[in-house]
């Protein structure tokens, strides 16, 4: 089983007159390849996923896997839901289509027990024999993957390989590399990619990249070729970015720097999620007056 790390991007997902923009998802994707980004991250919840319908789910997996062929660059597809059959359906789709891998957000709203939590991944992960991410969130999902049953998983569960980590904490991290020094390790949150890639980190799962990603990877590349000062700076340049990129619900400011910046031709949302307020649309627009965007 191969352990997919590095530079990957949790995509966005474009809607045109309501509906799944295939076509300039497809172009996104491309980008990301060219731009030298190890894999990419259909569908998670920067993806929107928790308002598309299962047949948009798996459509835009089968769109990446496609993009992605004959190429390095992996797929990673979101395969997150708080119903576990749900999950283990979208997760035995993208083994069907050729994903290499899958992440899954610990279920939102239910509140499951560790116990729970176990047996959620436990069932995702023997539906199918590719490798398995976690994804620790407690911020948006309201639940923690807590270190204990992190380890259960990846002792009991051989695809179980790796942990998307957005708690914040540092701490955590340091915690889950003392459990076990062979789990893979992967940054969810931007602004600390440098320090959790430095402190034994196998990769960033980033929002920034959709907008970014010749830069958020030549930062994880810069690290795991030593050259730490080149990593710090870009880590620190791009602080004020990844800042702003959250002033709002995540994919809400993400989504609208790309429309400002040209790479999204119509600035659209699924319902609850709607465009962000006329201030913080300037402050976007005056913050990526300070980056260059390749398109």
């Amino acid at each position: 089983m191969e352990n997919i790390t590095g530079a990957m991007t949790a995509l966005i997902t474009p809607f045109k007159n309501g509906k799944v923009d295939l076509e300039k998802y497809e172009s996104l994707i491309k980008r990301q390849i060219e731009q030298g980004m190890d894999a990419v991250v259909p569908v998670g919840t920067t993806g929107e996923s928790a308002t598309l319908s299962h047949k948009e789910h798996k459509d835009c997996i089968s769109v990446a896997v496609e993009t992605c062929k004959g190429t390095n660059v992996k797929v990673i597809a979101g395969a997150g839901s708080n119903a576990t059959h749900e999950a283990c359906d979208i997760a035995k789709h993208a083994e069907s289509v050729g994903a290499h891998g899958l992440l899954s957000v610990t279920p939102y709203y239910n509140k499951p027990t560790q116990e729970g939590l176990y047996q959620h991944y436990k069932a995702i992960a023997n539906a199918v024999e590719i490798p398995v991410m976690l994804y620790n969130v407690p911020g948006r999902t309201g639940v923690e993957i807590e270190t204990a049953t992190v380890v259960r998983l990846y002792d009991d569960v051989e695809n179980i390989y790796a942990i998307k980590e957005a708690s914040g904490s540092i701490g955590k991290i340091v915690e889950l590399q003392a459990q076990r020094k062979d789990l893979v390790i992967v940054s969810g949150e931007d602004a600390i990619d440098f320090p959790i890639l430095t402190a034994g980190g196998h990769g960033i799962i980033s929002v920034t990249s959709n907008l970014l990603p010749n830069l958020k990877s030549k930062l994880v590349h810069s690290v795991a070729k030593g050259d730490l000062s080149v990593a710090k700076q870009i880590n620190e340049d791009l602080f004020e970015l990844n800042s702003v990129l959250f002033c709002e619900s995540n994919p809400i400011p993400i989504k609208a720097a790309m429309y400002l910046s040209g790479l999204l031709d119509t600035l659209e949302y699924r319902l609850p999620l709607t465009a962000p307020s006329a201030q913080n649309m300037k402050k976007l627009e005056e913050t990526l007056k300070k980056y260059e965007v390749i398109k």
